[in-house]
């Protein structure tokens, strides 16, 4: 919404679709989004749709308290610990706008303290552990003041900034003497719960999570809290079921339940603990969950998908009746017209395909997506293979297009660089019609391999058919069609390869 050379880049990179998830940002980014996208379209002169993908009944995590905030200085230092480069700050106006990079941390000041400061200047501090630190002023910047620390030093808001001019306190007449400035402007801090196996967290209906209190009296209050943010499932929860968090980071198994708050016994967590944040999903793989594909959000985005998609996402589409609900919707919006992707992301709606699919072809346009991470989650990591194995089955029968969803080229898209892994992942997304890729500072690249390896990919196979062409990789160079050769059989002329006999 708010990078102009970007969907112009991704357009001459390739992209088909451009996939805007309305769980995310307002009304005015996701038109101003579509609207990017359909004029860069127009500018390359190729068709580009827009599907919106709605929120529908996503269980996440609900807010965290926010720790402390607290800069940490820290100089680099040779394999001897001798300071190599000291820590640089800039110091700036506070409440002014930051336009300095990302690489360098940036915290507010009094303004007029700091036009006082002169380049040499020392600055001394007690910082958060109450250790004395200092800093020296090495630049000043039309943006503010650029310092540096030799020492390690732990900032926070309640860090005095005393000015020290050549080992003497303002020499100045007139300047007031111990004049100081507090320090503002911290980057906001998310709030984190640290958990372990055999720890109990408590997932509750409302209320602000925090970490377990060891020396409570009360049993709840020792437990670690979080909310959940559709409180209307913790009703339908039942002693002995799984849950997962975070894309199936940390699971665990209910111990008691009620309406209110739910009990879990954390059960798989890595070896030295997981962190759990604000705003991350909950999977219910064992829970029958009685909530409705269209929530109240849904039906308040709807009219303004009506306008700007192309393609409609209904999310956790688990019964017929959902996608009818959709459909009616639609239909009285005036757009009964637009295409509708099932996104099939939880157990009941793979148990349910055949339904789904059969309500979907009622109408004009209709197509699956695998959400596989979400799936993955809900089936189970080591059958996700045969999941989505046999929707790409059920679809090719039923002629459903499907989109191959969920961590394609993730690393590349972030990193730049690939795993072999999910390479072959992406080779595997050619027997789809369409793979999706996610967000990344190098997902240009990520669209350009793609679209290497589908091209590549599609002379070996038709969605699940084997072509069986001729290979070349391994020819011989004497099996070498001669020039003006036609047909795949190798030339008479080629000299005759010995082929041992295989008792």
């Amino acid at each position: 919404a708010h990078d102009a050379a970007l969907i112009p880049g991704l357009v001459a990179a390739g992209m088909d679709i451009a996939r805007i998830n309305c769980a995310h940002d307002s009304a005015a980014d996701w038109q101003t989004m579509a609207a990017a996208v359909r004029e860069a379209a127009r500018r390359a002169g190729r068709p580009v749709q827009v599907l919106m993908d709605l929120g529908g009944p996503k269980l996440r995590t609900g807010p965290i308290t926010a720790p402390p905030v607290v800069l940490k200085l820290k100089p680099e230092r040779d394999a001897l610990g001798r300071v190599t480069t000291p820590a640089r700050l800039l110091l700036r106006p506070a409440g002014a706008a930051h336009t300095t990079p990302a690489t360098l941390p940036c915290l507010g000041a009094d303004a007029d303290w700091l036009q006082r400061l002169q380049v040499g200047d020392r600055i001394e501090l007690q910082d958060a552990r109450a250790a004395q630190r200092h800093l020296s002023v090495l630049e000043l910047q039309a943006g503010g003041v650029l310092v540096e620390c030799g020492q390690t030093a732990y900032l926070s808001a309640d860090t005095t900034l005393q000015l020290h001019r050549h080992r003497r306190r303002h020499p100045n007449p007139g300047e007031p003497a111990g004049r100081s400035t507090r320090l503002a402007d911290f980057p906001a801090a998310a709030g984190r719960i640290s958990l372990q196996r055999g720890e109990t967290l408590l997932l509750t209906a409302d209320g602000i999570g925090r970490g377990a209190q060891p020396g409570a009296k009360r049993r709840a209050d020792r437990f670690a809290r979080i909310a959940c943010t559709l409180p209307a499932a913790l009703g339908q929860v039942r002693k002995g079921e799984r849950i997962w968090f975070d894309d199936g980071r940390i699971g665990g198994v209910v111990r008691r339940a009620s309406a209110a708050t739910v009990e879990v016994e954390i059960t798989d967590a890595r070896d030295g603990g997981e962190h759990l944040a604000a705003d991350k999903g909950i999977n219910l793989p064992d829970t029958r969950l009685d909530l409705p594909a269209l929530t109240a959000p849904d039906l308040q985005d709807l009219p303004v998908v009506a306008r700007q998609a192309d393609l409609v996402g209904l999310s956790f589409a688990q019964s017929a009746a959902d996608v009818l609900a959709l459909r009616g919707h639609l239909a009285g919006l005036g757009a009964g017209q637009l295409g509708l992707i099932l996104k099939i992301e939880t157990q009941r709606g793979f148990a349910q395909l055949p339904e789904l699919l059969l309500a979907a072809m009622a109408g004009p346009v209709a197509g699956v997506m695998i959400a596989r991470g979400d799936l993955a989650v809900e089936c189970g990591y080591e059958r996700l293979a045969e999941v989505q194995e046999e929707i790409l089955w059920a679809c090719e029968a039923a002629h459903m297009p499907v989109v191959w969803a969920t961590q394609v080229l993730e690393t590349l898209a972030r990193t730049g660089l690939p795993s072999r892994a999910e390479i072959t992942d992406a080779a595997m997304g050619g027997r789809a019609e369409c793979v999706m890729l996610n967000k990344g500072p190098h997902i240009l690249d990520a669209m350009r391999t793609l679209n290497g390896i589908l091209c590549r990919m599609q002379a070996h196979q038709s969605k699940k058919r084997p072509l069986l062409r001729a290979l070349k990789a391994w020819q011989l160079p004497g099996l070498r069609k001669p020039a003006g050769a036609t047909g795949g059989r190798a030339s008479t002329a080629a000299r005759p390869v010995s082929v041992p006999a295989v008792p």
